[in-house]
């Protein structure tokens, strides 16, 4: 082990002890591109069958998929009866003993007003849509059901974010949200100021009007969790909640 990675493992397992004094529960949400530094007692991880396959072939996702006690299947209202399937093979290959929840991912749209037969830009989450090979997310989907007219973000980028279009060339109807330092969020900034639309369609997992300044009429746009079936989240938890004897 080298030193940095001593020090850095010497400083997780201090955090972890603090936490563990102020919390019956402690919760990692480690995203698309972590798995936790510590051992979970339950591990939950999402799968989407509208990319079949990316779950047993990205890194650290396949581990994740590995080491779950549960997996969701989230949209499965949307995607194809063949692709869900697929998923649902990988799993059972990699981790039998895995529960598996079936979901359907309803949008919730702040002010679909705003949108409503607009011209608009959707901005969508960017590592979804750049190395996740996603060609729209809830903002796309949101603005199609609005009757929006969907306007191509290519032609008023700048900086790195036309270099991103560059890149992705499957990125057509979407401004994926590159924010990877104060540049980076001011050419997205500078981007959406020079968009010739009506209003912007925000599907980013954070407020990003609480991040760059928005020059046009906005709203956002967010998938919820529908389970479908039993057993669901609740009753996992609430079974958690039992075996570890918490309040």
């Amino acid at each position: 082990m080298t030193k940095r990675k001593h020090y850095l493992t010497a400083r997780r397992k201090k955090a972890l002890e603090q936490a563990e004094k102020e919390a019956d529960i402690i919760t990692w949400d480690g995203g698309n591109n972590d798995f936790s530094f510590y051992k979970p007692d339950l591990l939950i991880t999402l799968v989407d069958p509208l990319r079949p396959g990316h779950e047993i072939s990205y890194y650290p996702g396949e581990t994740n998929l590995i080491m779950s006690d549960v997996v969701i299947i989230n949209k499965v209202v949307i995607a194809d009866y063949d692709d869900i399937e697929e998923v649902r093979d990988n799993i059972m290959a990699v981790n039998p003993n895995a529960i598996i929840i079936e979901a359907a991912s309803p949008l919730t749209v702040d002010d679909m007003d705003i949108i409503k037969g607009k011209r608009v830009i959707v901005v969508e989450d960017g590592p979804t849509v750049t190395h996740g090979d996603m060609p729209f997310g809830a903002g796309y989907v949101a603005a199609r059901k609005a009757g929006a007219i969907i306007v191509d973000p290519r032609p008023f980028a700048v900086g790195s974010i036309k270099e991103t279009f560059e890149k992705y060339m499957h990125l057509e109807d979407v401004l994926p949200a590159m924010g990877y330092g104060a540049t980076q969020m001011k050419e997205l900034e500078t981007t959406i100021y020079k968009s010739d639309v009506d209003a912007i369609a925000i599907g980013t997992p954070i407020d990003l009007g609480k991040i760059i300044k928005i020059n046009k009429p906005n709203t956002r746009v967010r998938y919820d969790l529908q389970e479908i079936g039993r057993p669901n989240l609740e009753d996992i938890l609430s079974e958690f909640v039992k075996k570890h004897k918490l309040k």
